[in-house]
């Protein structure tokens, strides 16, 4: 049988059945779509548009004005759990929704944040949801984002973002989950009690940073700045460890986990005599020696509250450009207990 060249070329007329077979719906259905026919109903025709997304393959020249069900997730890294944790949730948010998560995950000598942008925008998604990026650094480079706002394209941050970028975020109450770590090691007896942060234009370590010295009322202020790596963690912490610090808290599990390893590599124990208070609580922190007190993230409510947010731009609802703020949890585990007496 001949192809026709109606909106589709030869070569992609042969593949409507791949199509057909993603969507689960005919071949004539997916033609029907194609063509821009009547009488397909609107979840059907943006599973179709969507599948053609999806598969690579170019939408026809009437179709191609539309935005894909598509939706860029960003994340910084895929190493530090916490952000594969959030993709999860806003991923299998969003598909309940009918879109299509594009998962873009930033990795050493890869693919820029901006660059990703750019792809994003090639796809002709329909927003993008950034799970920590360069907008939290007030020095980094911030001209990809305004692309997104001279476009019109819905997109969200989570957690704390430098001053004049203006987009609807979804944060946790940094302060508070610093309230929450110092009041915890005070109580165990601890005086000298350091911060483990990011670098000095982070602005979640910044805000930490704050809360930090509101807090320690006079006591001796213990700060260290780094790479928000484990070995930069490590790095940190043996600086204040060396400089008496009973007591951590840091700005990411990941740079906790990197202060245990400085705590024992200095002939010490946690927590016998450093305590050490970690941030997220991303998966597996229950399991490591010790297991990890930390303040946890509600992933879950701020995820799907992202998700929301940014349905709600998709939809032509005004949506502030404000932050919706969640309320950290303390959860006591195995690295913290009573300051040491000597």
């Amino acid at each position: 049988m001949a192809c026709t060249p109606v909106l589709y070329t030869c070569a992609m007329a042969r593949r409507l059945a791949e199509v057909a077979q993603h969507v689960g719906v005919s071949e004539a259905t997916v033609s029907r779509v194609l063509n821009n026919k009547p009488g397909i109903s609107e979840a059907t025709r943006a599973a179709v548009l969507s599948a053609l997304d999806v598969l690579g393959y170019e939408r026809p020249t009437k179709l191609r004005g539309e935005r894909a069900r598509l939706v860029g997730i960003v994340l910084p890294e895929m190493q530090n759990p916490i952000f594969p944790g959030f993709a999860e949730v806003m991923a299998g948010a969003l598909a309940k929704k009918g879109f299509t998560p594009v998962l873009c995950a930033r990795t050493v000598d890869g693919v820029a944040e901006s660059e990703y942008i750019t792809i994003l925008l090639e796809q002709n998604v329909s927003g993008v949801i950034f799970a920590s990026g360069l907008y939290q650094q007030t020095r980094a480079a911030h001209e990809h984002y305004a692309r997104l706002r001279e476009r019109g394209l819905p997109t969200v941050l989570i957690n704390a973002s430098a001053d004049g970028l203006a987009f609807p975020r979804v944060c946790t109450d940094e302060e508070h989950a610093v309230e929450q770590a110092y009041a915890h090691l005070t109580a165990l007896g601890h005086e000298r009690i350091g911060l483990v942060l990011g670098p000095p234009d982070h602005v979640p370590s910044a805000r930490k940073l704050a809360a930090y010295r509101a807090a320690r009322k006079g006591a001796t202020e213990l700060v260290a700045h780094g790479a928000l790596t484990m070995e930069e963690g490590h790095a940190a912490a043996a600086r204040l460890v060396a400089e008496g610090a009973t007591g951590l808290i840091c700005a990411s599990d990941v740079l906790a986990i990197g202060a245990m390893r400085a705590v024992r590599r200095a002939g010490k124990q946690v927590p016998a005599d450093v305590s050490v208070v970690g941030f997220d609580d991303s998966g597996l922190m229950a399991f490591t020696d010790p297991p990890l007190t930390t303040v946890r993230q509600p992933i879950v409510a701020m995820g799907q509250a992202a998700v929301a947010l940014l349905l709600s731009q998709i939809d032509a609802e005004q949506v502030p450009d404000d932050e919706l703020l969640f309320e950290p949890e303390l959860v006591v585990r195995a690295s913290t207990g009573p300051a040491p007496t000597t």
